[in-house]
């Protein structure tokens, strides 16, 4: 009986020891939200921080766990914490309501096609008139319309002149007195001969043609007219030869000019002029000729600015053999700029510009952004060239960084990287002055306590300011005097006067 009741008792124990097993096994298995919950595995070298909140709360926890919203907070990392006072923290809901895009920063070649209004002007060098330096009248036009294309040398109008024909018969004369003193001594001769070129210098200065000066040496008649010719090729821009009319010497009577070769004349902007120089390419489009591409480079950048407008003006120089460019044509310049080097760029919508200073934000993890400011190169049509201040494959904002900037009080932060040097604090007090050190710049004073410090009397070392400022004054003077800190441990006297004891 003693035995089966031990035995009863032994099974009792065993189910019991069994069934509390059971129970604490199932206590320790790990529920479902648990398991979701659980740390995700921390990145290769980076220690796990802290958990925060997914919408941007304050709120933190050291173990994995799950907002009122069934979120995951999200694991910080070593390096991942918060930077510098200058970051901007924005909530994870606010980035994605706002929008907001980033893009790395690059290398690339930065060009930008530069490019202006014009018009087709005359090249002024190729610009003749034709004026005659004698007094006459018009007897006949050979050409008779403005516009009309002229060959070099084509017959322009006859001009009569009594001074003309005088000094054609006075040479004629001469030459022939001088055949006739061809026996005389030679001083009639030279005197004679001198006559003779006097007018035929006169007929050359009065632009009479070799051919009609040959053709009166040899014994032709004296010419009644003189037949004027274009001096060169191209067509006539003005006409005011009328006939019949009296012109006087220098009066011009014909414009002609050269359209083989002409100018396109553009107005450059202001900030664009720097990224221009003498021989660059430019490509030119005529509106009345949209599907031709005239070639030619940067012949002349002027040296003045159109106050007006802000642009200055530059030539570009082109061939018209087939005269399809006519004056006043309106044109459209574009020159290639830049260079074909490699730099850092960010896109322009990246920068924003307080018009003292650039600023780009710079992203540093999630919902994390470091306003940093920024010195800017060259500028494309969508990217600008960061010379300081972003490294290549940092990721910048392009979208949405002027919200940012309203909603997280950006301009505090900013105000953060260059915060204003506090203001020196100067103290007073009376003492006596003990020892001047002229080589290590400085003296020993005992001095009464300092009130603003709560220093109490003491002897100690001070800077004068100035050496100036202790010249006159021995060991032993009783002195006062304000003092104010340089740096941590160099006091500085700035003011120094003797006293009465």
């Amino acid at each position: 009986m003693k035995t089966s009741a031990v035995a009863a008792f032994a099974l009792v124990v065993a189910i019991a020891a069994g069934a509390g097993y059971w129970a604490g096994g199932q206590k320790k298995a790990p529920s479902g939200d648990t398991a979701s919950a659980a740390a995700p595995a921390a990145p290769a070298g980076k220690k796990l921080l802290y958990y925060r909140n997914p919408m941007g709360l304050p709120d933190t926890s050291q173990t994995p766990k799950k907002d009122s919203m069934g979120m995951d907070y999200i694991p910080v990392y070593e390096g991942e914490d918060e930077g510098g006072g200058n970051e901007v923290k924005v909530s994870t809901a606010k980035v994605q309501k706002l929008g907001v895009k980033v893009e790395a920063a690059s290398l690339r070649e930065l060009s930008r096609p530069i490019r202006a209004a014009g018009r087709v002007e005359v090249d002024e060098r190729r610009l003749h008139n034709v004026a005659p330096k004698f007094e006459g009248w018009v007897e006949k036009l050979h050409v008779n319309a403005t516009g009309q294309p002229v060959a070099k040398g084509q017959p322009l109008f006859e001009a009569y002149s009594p001074e003309l024909v005088s000094a054609q018969r006075e040479y004629q004369l001469a030459a022939q007195g001088l055949a006739a003193l061809k026996d005389a001594p030679p001083d009639a001769q030279a005197s004679m001969r001198r006559l003779a070129d006097a007018a035929l210098a006169r007929l050359s200065n009065w632009d009479i043609s070799s051919e009609q000066i040959e053709r009166l040496k040899s014994g032709g008649e004296a010419t009644r007219t003189l037949t004027y010719r274009a001096p060169a090729g191209g067509v006539v821009l003005e006409k005011k030869a009328v006939a019949g009319m009296r012109f006087m010497p220098g009066e011009m009577l014909f414009q002609i000019a050269d359209t083989g070769g002409i100018w396109v004349i553009a107005d450059v902007f202001e900030r664009d002029i720097g990224s221009l120089s003498v021989g660059q390419k430019a490509s030119v489009r005529i509106n009345a000729y949209p599907d031709k591409i005239f070639e030619g480079r940067i012949a002349y950048i002027y040296p003045t600015l159109k106050a007006e407008t802000r642009t200055v003006p530059i030539r570009v120089e082109l061939a018209n053999p087939g005269g399809l460019l006519r004056p006043a044509m309106y044109a459209s310049v574009e020159v290639g700029s830049g260079s074909t080097a490699k730099v850092v760029t960010v896109p322009t919508s990246a920068v924003i510009d307080s018009g003292t200073r650039q600023t780009i934000l710079v992203q540093k993890g999630e919902g994390r952004f470091e306003p940093r400011e920024v010195k800017l190169g060259a500028r494309g049509d969508d990217y600008v060239e960061v010379k300081d201040g972003v490294q290549e494959g940092e990721q910048v904002v392009v979208a949405a960084n002027f919200l940012i900037d309203s909603e997280s009080n950006l301009k505090a932060a900013l105000g953060g990287m260059s915060e204003p040097t506090k203001a020196s604090v100067s103290h007073q007090t009376v003492g006596t002055l003990d020892a001047i050190d002229s080589k290590a710049g400085t003296v020993t004073v005992t001095h009464e306590p300092v009130a603003s410090l709560k220093w109490p009397a003491m002897t100690m070392e001070f800077v004068p300011a100035n050496p100036s400022l202790v010249a006159g004054f021995k060991p032993g003077a009783a002195i006062s005097f304000e003092f104010v800190e340089r740096k941590p441990g160099e006091w500085v006297i700035t003011k120094l006067e003797s006293r009465k004891r």
